[in-house]
């Protein structure tokens, strides 16, 4: 798919430092210590995990570092997200004012694109729209949440894989973002992604669930993959919570076992 789509020339900083702290307690020291600079990482999970949390928090911590952020929600409006984050005592405001945070409602556009009918032309115009604001505020990260509006209406699961792929390599090539993608996916599905593809072009995918054991629900994060990064496979439980967020508490196969031997003091 590349006859055809230019962009300007990629222009990359030289980044400060290999890695990007994503800013959510007890997840960095399971990553080496971040994310990989410039690079697009998929957090995928069912309804009420905390997928959107996790993203804010992402940026947030940028912010805090010094690196402005670009938000782009398509299930909520501007002001609902800033209203949302009010109740984990996040003032988004404050860095919106200061061009540290631009939240954009880009649905109207990204509606009228998604109707070309040549796949460089889409993914160019939206890429394009991107990077406006990226070098308006000298973004260095970016959020999409959820990638899935931005694939339109499928017919094809060919062309959405390809579209995707294109999608993705254009982002890390023209932006220069270290990038978060978010995909929901059916409860007790097991999947990692909406199209099937996601998971094999993002450089890690953090995987968000909810499992129930001895009548108790957890929520559970598991690093599934993460390119060029030590990590294990272990799931981990976290609760949502203010002002922090996103909060790893501790191995799952430990709460189980203490819950085991309460259990059985108990009797």
């Amino acid at each position: 798919m590349a006859s055809g789509f230019q962009l300007n020339e990629p222009q990359h900083p030289q980044p400060q430092s290999l890695r990007v702290p994503t800013g959510v307690t007890g997840l960095d020291p399971l990553i080496s210590g971040g994310l990989l600079r410039g690079k697009t990482y998929l957090v995928a999970g069912e309804t009420g995990t905390g997928k959107t949390i996790l993203s804010l928090k992402f940026l947030l911590k940028g912010v805090s570092e010094g690196e402005p952020g670009v938000y782009i929600p398509f299930d909520e409006t501007i002001q609902g997200t800033i209203d949302g984050a009010l109740t984990l005592g996040w003032d988004l405001d404050e860095p919106i004012r200061r061009n540290m945070l631009r939240i954009l409602d880009v649905r109207p556009f990204f509606a009228e694109v998604v109707r070309e009918k040549f796949m460089a032309e889409i993914v160019k115009k939206i890429v394009g729209e991107l990077k406006r604001h990226v070098d308006q505020i000298h973004a260095k990260r970016l959020v999409i949440d959820p990638v899935a509006p931005l694939m339109g209406e499928v017919v094809d699961l060919s062309w959405t894989r390809d579209y995707i792929r294109g999608f993705v390599a254009a982002v890390e090539n023209f932006l220069g973002c270290t990038t978060i993608i978010t995909s929901e996916v059916p409860t007790g599905s097991g999947t990692l992604s909406r199209f099937g593809v996601e998971e094999f072009l993002s450089s890690g995918i953090i995987k968000l669930s909810i499992m129930n054991f001895n009548n108790r629900s957890f929520r559970t994060i598991q690093i599934r993959k993460m390119r060029w990064t030590w990590t294990e496979l272990e799931q981990y439980v976290y609760d949502i919570k203010p002002p922090d967020g996103v909060v790893i508490i501790g191995p799952l196969h430990k709460i189980v076992n203490s819950i085991k031997e309460n259990g059985s003091k108990a009797s």
